[in-house]
């Protein structure tokens, strides 16, 4: 499967996506389209780094996974709604962005693609949509120059442009933006960044916590409902999740639209359809 046919498969989903016609379908099918439109999704996320899968705590001593494609593979045949892949440390190595894992991953894999580390410019955003991504993923880009998160989403789409926030606590009640895959930071407050990265056009907020990364503690719910009320586009809570309770309560007490996990899903510890039947039975809706 060629690149084109990738890019074009997938620019044609997103067009489809934007301007929806819901005008065809019955009156007695359109709660169901309602309800779609309510649903929590779950995201596995693949940290890759070498073209490897791998996993960490508190975003060090990385533990390889496996491969990216298989893995994607194995999450869309459970039912994933996304799939999330970061390359870790582009930004900090200076590399380019993974063109050929996005390209492979696309092949096979017909769910969301979201991808990030190493872009720099409008163009590396177009290149990784070109390549199969759905949405492209931002954290040190954005914070080194915030015109271009306006200037991507101008270009291709606020649905497209996905804002990566790393926090880290430094006070009760605040917490502080790092970057670089965690390894600077920045002196940034993460709930005004995320207000602003609203203000220059993201379409949604991807928060990791760092200070729960890879613990298996639950996510960071002050952050996650900090942020969620902070702003009005989707967010997606990330960092910390052990168990299935920990996804409910990214939702149901962290205000998320979304959460993403990655250790419970990659070492077989739980599928992303037990998490979707745990969810449903705590009234969170998703789509089995």
């Amino acid at each position: 499967m060629t690149a084109r046919w990738i890019s074009l498969r997938h620019r044609s989903r997103r067009i489809a996506c934007r301007n929806p016609d819901f005008s065809s379908i019955p009156a007695s099918e359109e709660s169901a389209v309602n309800a779609l439109g309510l649903a929590k999704r779950i995201i596995p996320c693949l940290d890759v780094t070498a073209g490897r899968v791998v996993k960490g705590t508190n975003f060090v001593d990385l533990r390889d996974a496996g491969d990216p494609v298989e893995i994607a593979r194995r999450y869309d045949e459970q039912g994933a709604d996304e799939v999330t892949f970061l390359d870790i440390t582009a930004s900090s190595d200076q590399r380019d962005i993974i063109l050929n894992i996005v390209e492979a991953c696309a092949s096979q894999v017909f769910i969301p693609l979201t991808v990030g580390g190493g872009v720099r410019c409008v163009a590396d955003v177009r290149r990784l949509l070109n390549a199969g991504a759905d949405k492209v993923s931002m954290n040190t880009a954005a914070i080194n120059n915030p015109d271009l998160v306006a200037e991507a989403s101008a270009k291709v789409g606020n649905q497209c442009i996905v804002v990566a926030i790393d926090a880290k606590q430094v006070a009760p009640g605040r917490w502080e933006v790092f970057t670089h895959g965690g390894r600077k930071p920045t002196g940034i407050d993460a709930v005004v960044w995320a207000r602003r990265a609203q203000e220059l056009g993201a379409g949604e907020i991807l928060l990791t916590s760092m200070d729960r990364d890879g613990t298996k503690n639950g996510f960071d719910l002050p952050l996650t409902r900090a942020v969620s009320d902070a702003v009005d586009i989707p967010v997606i809570a990330s960092g910390g999740v052990g168990n299935l309770q920990h996804l409910a309560e990214g939702v149901s007490i962290g205000g998320a639209d979304a959460v993403l996990a990655a250790s419970i899903f990659h070492f077989g510890e739980y599928t992303v359809r037990q998490a979707k039947t745990f969810m449903r039975e705590q009234g969170i809706e998703v789509r089995l």
